[in-house]
């Protein structure tokens, strides 16, 4: 039996990760929950799968959770903060750590699973996007395992040699290629852009997920956040990472070899494959997806993305070629830039330009240790904040 943690377990990665658990109760167990604010999920879950662990980040969410659990479910503890959430990531009786919580967040809690040495099965992309380096090699130092749960990175994984961590050059990756479905507006008209609402962003054509993640994706700041966490993920540099738009989401990315072939993994668009994947790698179990229906494909699309249509990819490119505290940056005036247009201060259109803003606006420095990342993040957000402030009046 296989301990598992699941910080944000009442998100969708959350969801979905304890419908695949659920489906093998002889081998693994739930250790530990995590969430928010949302008690009435959270209280569901704890009687559900009955941990020894449940951690609400809101104090008074905890004492909620607390009382409504004293009764029915004794047995299960419950902490609070950010404390806790380190707690559970590092629990000796863990062995796999679900890091799905979104945000900056999601970061020292991860990190804390990867000093554990734990199989940290990676969903938060903030955790590579602010701190790569000091995350990989606290990886390298305490031999965690470290497997994505990204539907692109999970498929570059599958695609890879076992050996890939010689270097792309030395198995032979010419490079890599990560499939994106261009989101809601990719054929939208440019001037139409301006006027979109926060429910028209949140619509996602193909894939279930939260909010912010999802206006992420009609940005394609998701996608630009993925090119950074694959330089991290597979050791290379946005030069040999290809994006290409591929509206079905059944081929979720690939990988080019210099003989010229081209490995690509497939499938139903449902995150329960790759965390199927991750919790057995590299074992194989049933995730409860249903089989690719190939004859009712009618057809695979493939195009480049239009940077004027998604200046938030070019964004990120130009983070991770700049380095150091630069991705942090952007990855903080984005989460204020998002969190200002799905609670209508800004235009859909402001979210570039709040991020390039707040890019020139704070000075770059080294990302060596967590507390230059941190100070990073902060000088980023009060950025950001005074911008969406001028954007708004």
């Amino acid at each position: 039996m296989k301990g598992i943690t699941v910080l944000g377990s009442t998100g969708s990665i959350g969801v979905s990760t304890l419908d695949v658990i659920a489906r093998h109760p002889g081998r693994y167990r739930v250790v530990a929950l995590s969430a928010n604010t949302q008690v009435e999920r959270m209280t569901a879950q704890c009687l559900a799968t009955r941990p020894e662990f449940a951690v609400m980040v809101d104090e008074d969410a905890a004492a909620q959770l607390a009382e409504r659990l004293r009764g029915p479910a004794p047995e299960v503890q419950v902490l609070a903060g950010l404390a806790g959430l380190e707690r559970v990531a590092s629990l000796p009786q863990t062995d796999h750590v679900m890091a799905a919580i979104v945000g900056a967040a999601g970061l020292k809690p991860t990190l804390a699973a990867a000093r554990a040495g734990k199989r940290v099965l990676l969903a938060n992309k903030e955790a590579l996007v602010m701190s790569g380096r000091l995350f990989m090699d606290e990886v390298r130092r305490s031999g965690a395992e470290l497997l994505p749960i990204d539907s692109e990175h999970n498929a570059v994984f599958q695609c890879m040699p076992p050996d890939f961590g010689r270097g792309l050059a030395e198995v032979g990756v010419r490079r890599i290629l990560l499939t994106a479905s261009g989101g809601p507006f990719r054929d939208a008209p440019l001037a139409a852009l301006a006027d979109v609402t926060p429910e028209q962003a949140v619509a996602h054509p193909n894939w279930s997920m939260g909010r912010k993640i999802s206006v992420d994706s009609a940005t394609m700041m998701n996608k630009g956040l993925e090119v950074i966490e694959a330089c991290w993920l597979f050791d290379t540099d946005p030069a040999h990472i290809q994006v290409v738009l591929h509206p079905q989401s059944v081929v979720h990315s690939m990988v080019e070899y210099v003989d010229g072939s081209v490995l690509a993994q497939l499938g139903n668009p449902d995150m329960r494959t790759p965390i199927a994947h991750a919790l057995a790698w590299p074992e194989r179990i049933a995730s409860g997806v249903a089989s690719l229906d190939f004859f009712a494909l009618s057809h695979l699309d493939f195009r480049a993305p239009d940077l004027a249509r998604f200046p938030c990819l070019r964004l990120a490119v130009a983070a991770m070629e700049a380095g150091g505290t630069a991705p942090a940056v952007l990855n903080a005036a984005n989460e204020i830039a998002v969190d200002a247009f799905l609670n209508g201060r800004v235009r859909f259109t402001d979210i570039p330009a709040i991020i390039e803003a707040s890019l020139a606006a704070v000075a770059r420095s080294e990302a060596d240790t967590l507390e230059q990342i941190l100070a990073a993040d902060v000088a980023a957000r009060d950025a950001a904040v005074r911008l969406v402030e001028k954007a708004s009046r």
